[in-house]
C-alpha cells in the first residue's frame, strides 16, 4: 500500500512542549497520524510500540540524546528520520548521519519546510520499494543488491544507512555519469527545487568513509560520479 498522509504515522520527539505541539499540530493538519514523545527513553519505547513510518527527532533530549535514539531505533527497524538540530556544525551533522538520520533541519525552521521534507522522505520510501526489483549492480569489486539493500566491497559486507544506500544506488545506476548536487537531492531525497548542498555533501562524505574515498569522484562546481570499476 503506498505511503501517504492518510496512512502514515509520524513520531515527533521534542522536549520543548511548545515546539512539539506546534510540529504535531502542523503535521496533523496535513493529514498525518501523529504520536508524541518528550525524552529519549520514551521515544525508543514508543517507536517500538507505535511502529511509525517516519520520526521527527530533536538532537537535545532528556534521558539520552537524539543520536542515541536514532541508533537504537534503526537497530530494531529501519525508519526514515528527520533530525532537528540547533547547531549547523558539520561534525554534529555527520554524527547524526552516521547513526542513521536521513535528513536534518536547523532550528529555527519554517513549518512549511518541515512538512515538505517529511513528504519527500515518505516518497523516497516508496521509490526504494520500486527500485527493489532492480538487478544487482557489479562495479569491479563493489556489489550493490537493490532487493536486499545490501552492499559488498571486496567481498566484505558494508553496512550503510538507508540514505547512504539510496545515494549509492542512484550513482551506481549510471556509473561515470556526473550528478549535480541539485539533481541528487531531487532524486534521492525527492524534493526538487530545494537547496540541499550541505545535505548531499555530508552524505557523500559519510558514504566515502564506508566504500572508499576514491570510488566517488568530485567534479568541482558540479557534483559527483561513481567511478566504474574503481578500487580502494
Amino acid at each position: 500500500m503506498p505511503v501517504s498522509a492518510a496512512t502514515s504515522r509520524i513520531l515527533v520527539v521534542e522536549d520543548d512542549p511548545v515546539i512539539n505541539q506546534a510540529v504535531t499540530d502542523r503535521l496533523q493538519g496535513s493529514g498525518y497520524d501523529v504520536v508524541q514523545a518528550w525524552d529519549g527513553p520514551a521515544a525508543v519505547t514508543l517507536c517500538a510500540d507505535a511502529a511509525p513510518d517516519l520520526v521527527v527527532l530533536d538532537v537535545m533530549l532528556p534521558g539520552f540524546d537524539g543520536h542515541e535514539v536514532c541508533r537504537r531505533i534503526q537497530a530494531e527497524r529501519p525508519v526514515p528520520v528527520l533530525m532537528l538540530t540547533a547547531r549547523d556544525d558539520e561534525a554534529d551533522l555527520l554524527v547524526g548521519l552516521g547513526v542513521g538520520a536521513d535528513d536534518y533541519l536547523t532550528k529555527p525552521f519554517r513549518m512549511r519546510e518541515l512538512v515538505a521534507r517529511v513528504a519527500a522522505l515518505l516518497r523516497r520510501v516508496e521509490r526504494a520499494r520500486e527500485m527493489a526489483a532492480h538487478s544487482p549492480t557489479d562495479l569491479g569489486d563493489l556489489r550493490v543488491e537493490a532487493a536486499s539493500r545490501r552492499v559488498w566491497v571486496t567481498d566484505a559486507e558494508v553496512h550503510l544507512t538507508p540514505t547512504e544506500f539510496d545515494l549509492l544506488l542512484c550513482l551506481a545506476g549510471t556509473p561515470g555519469t556526473v550528478w549535480t548536487r541539485d539533481n541528487l537531492y531531487a532524486e534521492v531525497w525527492g524534493w526538487p527545487g530545494a537547496s540541499g548542498t550541505r545535505t548531499v555533501d555530508s552524505h557523500v562524505k559519510a558514504l566515502r568513509a564506508k566504500i572508499g574515498a576514491d570510488r566517488v569522484r568530485t567534479v568541482h562546481g558540479v557534483g559527483y560520479a561513481l567511478e566504474p570499476g574503481s578500487t580502494t
